[in-house]
């Protein structure tokens, strides 16, 4: 099943089977469907609430998660839609700061399933509709939406005119969809751009921020990147945003990582160039501290997961599915261990780059425990052994995430990484579900 989407809920869980048994069902990429579904559903797409469009192959998640905080410490309500869901179905929509509750979101489902006769949705075109419904009944004073491949031809790029739009970092992922090559990825990114609507980037490497310039200039947008119109830099317990005529100091964020500063910039650098919400100062230096986003190098708290663990021992949790995310986990690793055994709980989907993320991995870690991803086609773990042999760390399998925990006796760092849906089973074991 797609996403391997289930709930507790009888309601909705009669909504997601009819949901797994949509033809195409995958992720197939074009707006001829979703367009013709919103049509049936009277275009709700038209009546959200201001719109934040966010893309990128690394980081678009945080950086939703900062704009969120930002705009929520400002006093203002705000719908997001993110994917995939970790444990929940219900994470994908959240309503004004809470999720959706199982009774409005199996409504929801039935509603746009209903209409869906005959024009053979996929699992994510469903799910947006779904959201895009909910975020056009209930106020708010803006909508954050987190591009789900791509861009161009993603199904949330039916919205025909956002407040803003960005385009977080960049790299190599989703190649079977958009085609090989960065620079064609960039394109595919950047086109979610829109006549006269602000288009806010990273910096890039010159052929990928020249792909963009061009893109966007086809659209009819301003491209307004890091480097060139607004800057950031980070100290050891800081961050300085700054853009034409403006200033402000923030702490380093909360989230773990070098790279969530430049995400929280780029958070910053959207709500500054928009003319609509109203953001104080005071709301980017609380997105530092506020913002959360699980299973981004994340630590788990005390619960039946970390209970398997020597006593001291530290569980952390990240997706970490190719070398692009694996990089920044990897210098955060390095930080976190502080010279104690690191240990490697990989599980990855069949489809990613597994031995660019052990490779990137590999200097910080002690051994290797290689596990299945439930639900899902995934590497083998017995090759996933094998690379991690190969780069010369200890490795081994097991058949479960409390298998593996199970089997460790160092009192150090443990990282489960790989795979969202991995984590996604962590959060669950541990009895610890995204709010």
């Amino acid at each position: 099943m797609p996403d391997h989407a289930t709930s507790t809920s009888p309601a909705v869980q009669a909504q997601l089977d009819r949901l797994a048994a949509l033809s195409p069902g995958a992720d197939i990429l074009g707006l001829e469907r979703i367009t013709a579904l919103l049509r049936r559903l009277g275009d709700p797409q038209t009546a959200l609430p201001p719109v934040l469009h966010v893309a990128g192959t690394n980081g678009k998640g945080s950086t939703c998660a900062f704009l969120r905080a930002a705009i929520e410490a400002s006093g203002h309500g705000v719908h997001v839609y993110s994917s995939p869901h970790l444990v929940r179905f219900n994470e994908r929509i959240r309503l004004a700061g809470r999720l959706v509750d199982d009774d409005a979101l199996a409504a929801l489902l039935s509603e746009v399933l209903d209409a869906a006769d005959g024009i053979a949705p996929s699992f994510f075109e469903v799910t947006t509709a779904a959201a895009f419904l909910a975020f056009a009944r209930a106020p708010a004073a803006a909508t954050i939406v987190e591009v789900g491949l791509g861009g161009r031809l993603d199904a949330t790029n039916v919205i025909d005119a956002p407040l803003v739009t960005g385009i977080a970092a960049l790299g190599i992922d989703h190649e079977a969809f958009l085609g090989r090559g960065a620079v064609t990825i960039a394109g595919e990114k950047a086109g979610i751009a829109k006549p006269g609507v602000p288009l806010v980037t990273m910096d890039y490497a010159r052929p990928l921020a020249a792909r963009i310039a061009a893109v966007a200039a086809e659209a009819g947008a301003s491209v307004l990147a890091r480097g060139r119109d607004w800057h950031s830099e980070t100290a050891r317990t800081t961050l300085r945003y700054t853009d034409q005529g403006f200033s402000v100091f923030t702490r380093r964020p909360h989230l773990v990582g070098a790279h969530q500063s430049r995400n929280l910039a780029l958070a910053i650098a959207m709500l500054r160039h928009q003319g609509t919400l109203e953001i104080p100062e005071a709301a980017y230096r609380a997105a530092a501290d506020w913002a959360t986003w699980p299973a981004r190098m994340q630590r788990l708290s005390p619960g039946p997961l970390t209970a398997l663990l020597p006593e001291d021992a530290e569980l952390w949790l990240d997706g970490a599915h190719n070398p692009s995310a694996a990089a920044p986990v990897a210098r955060a690793l390095r930080s976190i261990a502080r010279g104690r055994p690191v240990t490697l709980v990989l599980g990855m989907l069949a489809n990613k780059d597994a031995a660019g993320v052990l490779r990137l991995l590999a200097p910080t870690l002690s051994r290797v425990i290689a596990v299945p991803v439930p639900g899902h086609a995934h590497h083998n773990p017995a090759d996933l052994a094998m690379l991690a042999h190969d780069l010369g760390i200890e490795a081994s399998t097991a058949a479960t995430l409390p298998d593996a925990l199970s089997r460790i006796a160092d009192v150090g760092v443990v990282l489960i990484a790989g795979s969202l849906y991995l984590a996604g089973e962590a959060l669950a074991a541990n009895e610890e579900p995204p709010a």
